[in-house]
């Protein structure tokens, strides 16, 4: 028994090594396509900010009427509790860490516009502004006041808008050069692409640019938005944003829901366009499959209902942008549009609540399966990685602690971050 026992077989070596040469290139063309997590912490938003309204104080600004807006109409945990129904034993926890990341970090992710929130300018006044966007921007993250991610949308590669998109984008990148070299929260997003071919432009923009300013190649990745039914489903059937991701070239970072845009080119009426309609629902089913694997991240659309006028009023929108927040949560969409400051109270509520409410259970079921002490629910490594992604995402955002995740599963951060199969 000390020595290691023979199993007769019948295939020869051969037959395994041939197997194994015959699958090399699938194997490559996996590991190429399907890389996994990029490991980076995703936003749970991302507001957007017209190119000439942005200032040094925009954020500040943001988190001070989105304060303003929960003193007034929601000034305690139990006020907010009751406007969205948030149970009573998360009410206090939920609402004091809203407060403090309102003071903290009011904004996670801001895009500068120079599209639809921008609109048409004189040449001069838009180089001026992308100028202007530029010098905040390093501004910001030499001080310490930047949000962790921060970037322009430019206007698109359609003939009648392409050269101005890509004379804004030039300014833009090479102000931040001038500034002293591009930041890691870079994110730029390139709007109403409805062909792949618009896609593979925008890599040998980027590609031309890292070319003439030294750097390394891929460093400049972007983001592209579904506005359109040929973004979905081109001309010849197939799904276009499965080949929009490989036209990326690794490039893409996130695909992006636009919620108006999209129904409008679907004929659905003003008043029935929102994140919930069907036709919103089938278009981010496609863009979470083609997503899947690949690195690329999804972040779902907005609500154009804003919090504004009498406290009943802002109630009403308040539990509208609540509900939505949750239902993109549960449909693995952790990221979306905020179009006015009083829509972040509702946005870190629905966020914090829903990773707190499900955090001791997550963590029992993670602790039991790295323990292998089973339990009545048995897991396999696929749950094992969705948990500890939900334990990081709530990490990241501040739902909850280090030390809470710590206790409650024994684990360290680069123990999820394993689980996870973040990179």
């Amino acid at each position: 028994m000390g020595q290691q026992e023979t199993v007769a077989t019948s295939l020869a070596d051969t037959v395994r090594e041939g197997i194994g040469a015959a699958l090399a290139e699938v194997d490559a063309d996996l590991a190429r396509r399907y890389p996994g997590d990029p490991g980076t912490r995703q936003p749970v938003h991302t507001v957007y900010v017209p190119g000439d309204a942005f200032t040094a104080g925009t954020l500040r600004s943001w988190g001070d009427q989105a304060l303003a807006a929960l003193d007034e109409h929601a000034p305690d945990a139990e006020a907010l509790a009751a406007v969205l129904g948030i149970p009573a034993e998360l009410a206090a926890d939920v609402h004091d860490r809203v407060r403090a990341k309102l003071i903290r970090e009011p904004i996670e992710d801001l895009r500068i516009d120079f599209e639809d929130g921008y609109g048409p300018r004189p040449d001069a006044e838009e180089d001026e502004a992308a100028a202007r966007a530029a010098e905040l921007v390093a501004a910001a993250y030499r001080d310490g006041t930047a949000a962790p991610y921060m970037g322009i949308r430019m206007k698109c590669m359609e003939a009648a808008v392409r050269d101005r998109g890509i004379r804004t984008l030039d300014i833009f990148l090479t102000g931040l050069m001038e500034a002293g070299g591009l930041p890691d929260g870079l994110l730029l997003t390139l709007p109403k692409v409805t062909y792949a071919e618009q896609v593979t432009a925008m890599v040998r923009l980027l590609e031309a640019f890292e070319k003439a300013r030294g750097l390394e190649s891929g460093r400049i990745g972007f983001e592209i938005q579904i506005e359109t039914t040929q973004s979905i489903l081109g001309a010849d059937g197939r799904a276009t944003v499965a080949r929009m991701i490989e036209a990326a070239e690794g490039r893409a970072t996130s695909l992006h829901y636009g919620t108006f845009d999209y129904s409008a080119s679907c004929g659905v009426s003003a008043a029935h366009q929102s994140l919930d309609h069907p036709v919103a629902d089938h278009a981010k089913a496609v863009m979470q499959v083609a997503a899947a694997g690949t690195g690329v991240r999804l972040s779902d659309g907005s609500t154009n209902v804003l919090p504004v006028g009498p406290t009943a009023q802002v109630h009403d929108a308040w539990r509208l942008h609540h509900g939505l927040v949750r239902r993109s949560l549960a449909r693995a969409y952790y990221q979306g549009w905020d179009m006015h400051p009083a829509h972040l109270p509702t946005r870190y509520a629905a966020v914090y609540a829903f990773y707190r409410e499900g955090l001791e259970q997550a963590a029992a079921r993670l602790a039991a399966y790295v323990a292998k002490a089973g339990g009545d629910v048995m897991d396999e490594p696929a749950t094992a990685k969705a948990l500890s992604g939900y334990l990081l995402r709530g990490l990241d955002c501040g739902a909850v602690d280090v030390s809470e995740v710590a206790r409650l599963t024994g684990l360290t951060r680069a123990d999820l971050d394993g689980l996870a199969g973040r990179g």
